[in-house]
């Protein structure tokens, strides 16, 4: 599914989105698009693409586990042996 789109930047700021992309990511007129900037470039995506981006990237992450084993950790670095 890794494929190449090329297009360029026009009048005002307007990107037009190649009408094979539109139509293998089923956007539609008026989809809301996001634009993601990372340390590696942007990142286009629909709303819905990005919500799941999020939750994969946080899957089977406890953040208060980890916050929890951090304190444990800090702790036992603090007691006397």
């Amino acid at each position: 599914m890794n494929t190449t789109f090329a297009t360029a930047l026009g009048d005002r700021g307007r990107l037009v989105v190649p009408a094979e992309l539109r139509a293998k990511q089923k956007w539609e007129q008026g989809t809301p698009l996001l634009l993601i900037e990372t340390d590696g470039g942007v990142v286009l995506a629909s709303q819905a693409q990005a919500k799941q981006l999020v939750r994969a990237q946080l899957a089977g992450r406890s953040l208060v586990d980890e916050l929890i084993a951090d304190r444990r950790a800090a702790a036992q670095q603090e007691e006397p042996s």
